[in-house]
């Protein structure tokens, strides 16, 4: 029921929720006072409903206590600080890449993923570094049911096309792209695991194309990957977080 709330549709009548769950009334009217309870739900007028306090006071947790926000903040903001560009924190989420934290410069460009936003495995540097370091059995249900979107990305118009694309990802050790969410920005992302070497998300920085010389990228890539590789340190050093484990990949968007 949550997943209808949206920027276009912030508010939500009961018998718009009730018709959408394709429930009864009584289970309907149920499930919302269920959530109103928890906080999860707000009444405001003409009977509708908006999301409720209750996810704020959850994203304060997770923003105190999530293990990658909080072992990539350090590193991400010292990469901010020190090339003066925009740096991302990404997770794996479902089938999908969701930005958890960002660093950004006041002149940062327009429609950068932000946090809360969510992206495809397969546009852009924070996506595409991640798909590359998915186990190949997730890979191969991934191509199997988004073959299509795989190659509109370049990434192979075949399965043996898309495993080479992903191992030149890996034996780089980061990704860069060019323009491929927002036009005229580059990004570079380098994967972030857990202790188990699974990855779970990925750091990036992006910036203005026309800001950075072309000889610059061999360093921005390095400074990329070695803030990666302190964020993944911070998470394997947790004693909480031994089994932190990656999100799982296949479910619905």
């Amino acid at each position: 029921m949550l997943d209808v709330f949206s920027l276009t549709e912030p508010a939500w009548s009961a018998d718009k929720l009730i018709a959408y769950l394709g429930t009864s009334r009584a289970t309907g009217y149920r499930y919302i006072r269920t959530l109103h309870r928890a906080g999860f739900l707000a009444p405001v007028a003409s009977g509708s409903y908006v999301l409720g306090s209750r996810i704020i006071e959850l994203d304060r947790q997770i923003r105190m206590r999530d293990p990658v926000y909080t072992a990539g903040g350090p590193p991400m903001q010292r990469l901010a600080r020190a090339t003066g560009h925009n740096a991302l924190l990404c997770v794996l989420y479902s089938d999908s890449v969701m930005c958890v934290r960002e660093e950004l410069n006041p002149t940062a460009p327009e429609g950068l993923f932000s946090r809360g936003q969510r992206r495809s495995l397969f546009t852009a540097a924070t996506s595409k570094v991640i798909l590359a370091y998915l186990p190949v059995h997730q890979l191969r249900g991934i191509y199997a049911r988004y073959g299509a979107e795989v190659a509109n990305a370049g990434l192979g118009e075949d399965w043996d096309a898309f495993r080479e694309s992903l191992l030149r990802i890996r034996k780089d050790g980061y990704c860069m792209t060019a323009g491929e969410f927002v036009p005229g920005v580059l990004g570079f992302a380098a994967p972030i695991f857990n202790r188990a070497g699974k990855v779970l998300g990925s750091l990036g920085l992006a910036m203005y194309e026309k800001h950075v010389r072309r000889s610059q990228h061999p360093s921005l890539a390095k400074l990329v990957m070695e803030a990666a590789q302190e964020a993944s340190e911070a998470i394997c050093q947790r004693d909480d977080e031994v089994d932190l484990p990656a999100r799982a990949v296949g479910l619905n968007r």
